[in-house]
């Protein structure tokens, strides 16, 4: 998966880029279809903000987080997508049974 940092008025160290890699990684363990996610990190007077986009086969998921902390907004985004990434993967998991369920059961009998 390829992870692409960006920084807006501010230079990206290889310790933030650690914690980003870090964290987006806990989101691969949950959903191993992310092909790409594009990470920006800004910082507006005294307000710092982290968005990320995640692209999956068929789809793309946004997130964005905002602190005082540039660390801190890091960690609210990753929240915010580790929980979308998980509702997408409830959405198109298939809940049928493939032998028909309980009515099937009671016919066999």
């Amino acid at each position: 998966m390829d992870v692409i940092v960006t920084g807006q008025h501010l230079d990206i160290s290889d310790t933030l880029r650690d914690h980003i890699n870090q964290k987006i990684s806990r989101v691969i363990r949950h959903y191993d279809h992310v092909t790409s996610a594009h990470v920006v990190l800004r910082v507006e007077k005294t307000e710092h903000l982290a968005e990320v986009t995640v692209h999956i086969p068929g789809h793309q998921i946004h997130a964005a987080g905002h602190a005082t902390d540039m660390y801190a907004a890091i960690d609210a985004m990753t929240d915010k997508l580790d929980r979308q990434v998980t509702r997408h993967k409830e959405r198109i998991a298939d809940h049928h049974q493939a032998d028909g369920g309980i009515k099937t059961l009671s016919e066999k009998s």
